[in-house]
C-alpha cells in the first residue's frame, strides 16, 4: 500500500492516489469526510476552516460501496480557489501584469520551509514553496487515513487519539474503559482532552496566545488496539513497524519528536521498571504485565496496545511576527503575516491517527495478504490461533 498527495494550498483541489488497498472493503464518501470534519474542529483554529467545508469524491476504485483492488482517487476542492485563480493559475502571465497578479513573496518567515524551499528549488516567489508547504496538504492525508481506519476496523483494530498538553498545561485525569468510549470523549471536547479542568485551562491558554498575536504547540497521544503480535519485523532497520510509525508522526507538519510508550521516561528509569514482564494464559496466549515499550519490541509488535506521542512545535505564522530578511533587497522586516491558527494541536491529534493509521493497516496489508479482505481476515485469524499456542 502507498499514496501520493498533489495539490496547493490555494490550489483548485487536493488529489490523493491510494495504491494496494484490498478488494471488497466496504467504503463510502462518508466514511472519509467524517474523518475530515474532525480534523477541520477545534479551539484555536483560523478563518481558514469557516471557508473550507471539506467534502470528499471518490473518482476511482471504488464501485456500488466497495473497493476494486485497483488505484483509488480522492479529490477535496479548495472552495477558497475562487479568490486565487488569477494568482494560483497554470498559465503564463503577461510580463505587464505580473506584478498586479503574482502578488511575489520575497521574505521569508522564521520556521517555516519559505527560505531554505526557495533555495533549494530555486524559486524568487516563496509562495511556490509555501503552499505546498502548507498544513492544507493534510487534508487528503486525513482522508487517505481514514480508507486505513476503516480497512483496520473490518480487521477489529481500533485507532483513537487526544491530546495530553497544549502550551504547558497537562491532562492529568485520564481515565477511559474503552477506546470508544475515549473518541467519545474527544469529540465532545473542543481541545480533544478528556480531562475537563486540563480542558479549560488549554483553552484559556489558547485565548491568551491569540490575544497577544502568538501561537503554542502540544503533544498528541495515538492509541491502537487489536493488532496482532508479530507485525513489523527485526530483520533490517526499515522493516521495523515502530521506525516507519516514527517516521509518519514527524512528517506531520511543525512535528518536532515521537514516543513510545514511557517514551523518554525511560531514560531515568533502570531497566527492571522499563521491559515488560512475560505472562501466559490459555484463554490470551502471551500478554504483557505492562505496556511501557508501547506495543513493541525490536520493531514488532506484541500484542499490547500501540501509544505513540507525537510533539507539535507552535505554527511559525505569527500576527507578531520575527524578524527576517528580504531576498531580493537584504534588508531586515518584520516577517509577512498569513492566516493562521493560534493553536492547531486538537486538528494535528486527527491527523496524527491518520498517519499510524496507514502505517499499521499498510504492514497488515503486507503480511497477511493483498488482495482480498476476506483472506487478509481468515490469514489473521489462522495467525493469532498459532501465537497463542506457541
Amino acid at each position: 500500500m502507498r499514496y501520493l498527495t498533489a495539490g496547493e494550498s490555494h490550489g483548485p483541489q487536493l488529489t490523493t492516489i491510494l495504491e494496494g488497498i484490498p478488494a471488497q472493503l466496504p467504503l463510502t464518501a462518508e466514511d472519509i469526510n467524517i474523518e475530515l470534519a474532525r480534523r477541520q474542529k477545534g479551539h484555536g483554529r483560523g478563518r481558514r476552516m469557516q471557508i473550507e467545508k471539506d467534502q470528499v469524491k471518490i473518482l476511482s476504485g471504488v464501485r456500488h460501496g466497495k473497493t476494486l483492488g485497483s488505484p483509488i482517487t480522492l479529490v477535496v476542492e479548495n472552495d477558497d480557489w475562487t479568490h486565487w485563480t488569477k494568482i494560483m493559475g497554470i498559465e503564463p502571465i503577461p510580463t505587464e501584469q505580473e506584478e498586479e497578479i503574482k502578488r511575489k513573496i520575497t521574505r521569508p518567515r522564521p520556521g517555516h520551509a519559505d527560505l531554505v524551499g526557495a533555495i533549494k528549488y530555486g524559486h524568487r516567489d516563496m509562495r511556490n514553496v509555501l503552499e505546498r508547504s502548507s498544513a492544507r496538504e493534510t487534508t487528503v492525508r486525513v482522508a487517505a487515513g481514514a480508507v486505513a481506519k476503516k480497512l483496520l476496523a473490518e480487521l477489529g483494530i481500533t485507532v483513537a487519539g487526544h491530546v495530553l498538553e497544549i502550551g504547558g498545561v497537562k491532562a492529568e485525569k485520564i481515565s477511559y474503559s474503552s477506546l470508544e468510549e475515549l473518541k467519545e470523549k474527544t469529540e465532545q471536547s473542543p481541545v480533544r482532552c478528556i480531562d475537563e479542568e486540563a480542558e479549560k485551562k488549554m483553552m484559556a491558554a489558547i485565548d491568551k496566545a491569540k490575544e497577544e498575536g502568538d501561537s503554542i504547540g502540544g503533544i498528541v497521544e495515538v492509541i491502537v488496539e487489536g493488532v496482532p503480535a508479530g507485525v513489523g519485523s527485526y530483520t533490517h532497520y526499515d522493516n521495523k513497524l515502530d521506525a516507519k510509525i516514527a517516521a509518519s508522526i514527524v512528517s506531520i507538519n511543525a512535528f518536532k519528536g515521537v514516543e513510545f510508550g514511557i517514551g523518554f521516561e525511560a531514560a531515568r528509569r533502570p531497566g527492571s521498571l522499563v521491559h515488560d514482564e512475560i505472562i501466559w494464559s490459555k484463554e490470551k496466549g502471551y500478554t504483557r504485565k505492562t505496556n511501557n515499550l508501547g506495543g513493541f519490541e525490536g520493531g514488532m509488535t506484541t500484542g499490547m496496545p500501540i501509544v505513540v506521542r507525537g510533539v507539535m512545535k507552535p505554527i511559525p505564522t505569527l500576527y507578531k511576527p520575527l524578524l527576517s530578511v528580504d531576498i531580493d533587497t537584504k534588508e531586515p522586516f518584520e516577517a509577512s503575516i498569513e492566516r493562521s491558527d493560534s493553536c492547531a494541536v486538537p486538528a494535528a491529534s486527527v491527523v496524527a491517527e491518520a498517519v499510524v493509521a496507514w502505517e499499521i493497516a499498510k504492514a497488515i496489508v503486507d503480511q497477511f495478504g493483498k488482495d482480498r479482505m476476506d483472506l487478509i481476515k481468515e490469514n489473521i485469524e489462522k495467525w493469532n490461533e498459532r501465537a497463542r499456542n506457541f
